[in-house]
C-alpha cells in the first residue's frame, strides 16, 4: 500500500507481509509500484544513538527508497527543491523491522536517520550512484528546521558535526 505526503512526491509504502509457522517473506521494494528505477543498493549497518545526516547531492540528486532490515529508525527527510511550496519543511516517520514500512524520498531532499535499537541495518536503493565530490550535510539540530529528534546528543561523524546550517544552503547557490 502506497501512503501519499504533503511533500510532492514523497511517499511511505507499507509492505505486506506474508505469514506462516515459518516466518514471513515481505516484498521491499517493486519498481512499478514506486514507479522508479534504482540503480544501487547500499546496506548501512548503526548501533544505537547514531545519527546519520542530513545528506544531499548537489549534482545528480538521489531519490532514495529506504527499509529498516533489522532495528528500529526515526527517519527524516527535509525538502531542499527551492521552487517547491515545502521547501525548508521536514518529514519525519519510524520505519522498523516491525511496522513494515519503508519510505520514498524524491531528488532534491536531504535525508537523516537516528538509530532506535541496539542493532540496526538500513537498506537504501538509489536513483542515482555516489557523487562523493557533490556530498553535503546539513546540521541535524538546525534551528530553522526545528526537527524533534528523539534524542539531543546523537553519536555523529566529524563530517556531521561539521555540517552547514541550514541559512548557509538557501544562501549559496547549489
Amino acid at each position: 500500500m502506497i501512503i501519499k505526503t504533503k511533500f510532492k512526491d514523497l511517499v511511505i509504502h507499507i509492505n505486506k507481509p506474508y505469514r506462516d509457522k515459518r516466518g514471513y517473506l515481505k516484498e521491499l521494494l517493486r519498481e512499478n509500484k514506486i514507479k522508479k528505477k534504482f540503480v544501487v543498493s547500499i546496506l548501512s549497518f548503526s548501533k544505537k544513538n547514531v545519527l546519520r545526516g542530513l545528506h544531499f547531492q548537489t549534482k545528480n540528486p538521489q531519490g532514495k527508497y529506504v527499509s529498516v532490515l533489522k532495528g528500529k529508525i526515526f527517519d527524516v527527510a527535509v525538502d531542499l527543491r527551492k521552487n517547491s511550496k515545502t521547501f525548508g519543511k521536514y518529514f519525519s516517520c519510524i520505519l522498523s523491522e516491525y511496522n513494515f514500512k519503508s519510505i520514498y524520498i524524491p531528488p532534491g531532499f536531504a535525508h537523516g536517520f537516528m538509530t532506535l535499537e541496539k542493532e540496526n541495518y538500513v537498506l537504501y536503493s538509489c536513483t542515482k550512484y555516489r557523487s562523493a565530490q557533490s556530498e553535503k550535510s546539513i546540521k541535524f539540530n538546525d534551528k530553522n528546521l526545528k526537527i524533534r529528534w528523539p534524542l539531543k546528543k546523537p553519536i555523529l561523524s566529524k563530517r556531521d558535526r561539521n555540517a552547514m546550517d541550514f541559512n548557509m544552503y538557501k544562501n549559496k547557490n547549489l
